[in-house]
């Protein structure tokens, strides 16, 4: 990532560590991956999301009972709270990393309702975590971006997941390929969902950042830039383009466009009004 000119890690995917074995990695294995990872940043950011599994993409080590609709059920830090020594095991790893390096960021996946997040937190407190650590929480159920002024005043950061986020909003599977085109690139509604959240974090001086699908679209990252996105979490080989892309944007005219944007009516005319921005 840092190789195609990421300047951090913005989304850890730790769950890349629990896949394919039959047990769990202990305290150990955690704390030398991270440890690994953090050095390898020379001090730049990295943002550890705790583990995001559920019934949807199942851990063999982490047997959940079968859902009717797993996307609506026990996943991100809702399982993460339901198995709170697995959870303790994996924040204990975290608090210890980042107690040596200082540019580490925690952040909670799927998080919907304040009492979760204040669950997380105090488990993390319990755990050991340095008070200097950094704190956010994915935004990507439409209740915590509805309420994202409430949830800025309790994390230091929020990130937008606009894959999820964009399922939920559409009712659309993006795995199933009769909907999936629904939740496909920056639809208006997607938008006023994004503009709720900066509107939210701005009052309490929260920074937002954005990492999904979405931002690796040149256009659509303009409207998120736009719209007061202040970072964007992509994929090492779309970093070049999205600089470039970025790079001579006028940021305040991006702002009158991706506003106005808010009032269309399909993803087409979004594009069709926004092509300008990056000519």
């Amino acid at each position: 990532a840092v190789a195609a000119g990421a300047e951090g890690v913005g989304l850890l995917r730790t769950e890349l560590l629990f896949l394919d074995r039959p047990g769990l990695p202990d305290e150990e294995e955690q704390v030398a991956v991270l440890r690994e990872i953090a050095g390898t940043l020379e001090g730049r950011p990295l943002v550890v999301r705790t583990l995001d599994v559920g019934a949807d993409k199942p851990l063999p080590a982490l047997r959940q009972a079968p859902e009717a609709n797993p996307f609506l059920g026990v996943r991100g830090v809702r399982l993460s709270l339901a198995r709170p020594e697995e959870f303790a095991v994996q924040l204990r790893a975290i608090a210890r990393v980042a107690a040596e390096h200082a540019s580490l960021r925690v952040m909670f996946p799927m998080v919907a309702t304040l009492a979760e997040l204040r669950a997380a937190r105090a488990a993390l407190s319990a755990a050991g975590a340095p008070d200097s650590l950094q704190v956010g929480m994915m935004v990507e159920v439409p209740a915590a971006a509805l309420h994202a002024e409430r949830f800025a005043r309790e994390v230091d950061f929020l990130s937008i997941g606009t894959n999820d986020l964009a399922q939920y909003v559409m009712a659309a599977e993006r795995g199933n390929a009769a909907v999936a085109g629904l939740t496909d690139g920056p639809l208006p509604a997607l938008l006023r969902l994004v503009a709720e959240v900066t509107t939210g974090a701005r009052s309490n001086a929260c920074p937002v950042g954005v990492c999904g699908e979405l931002a690796g679209e040149p256009l659509a990252a303009a409207l998120l830039v736009g719209l007061g996105v202040q970072s964007l979490s992509i994929v090492p080989a779309l970093v070049p383009e999205i600089k470039e892309a970025l790079r001579g944007l006028d940021a305040e005219q991006a702002g009158i466009v991706a506003r106005r944007c808010l009032e269309l009516d399909a993803v087409d005319e979004v594009r069709d009004l926004a092509a300008g921005l990056l000519t």
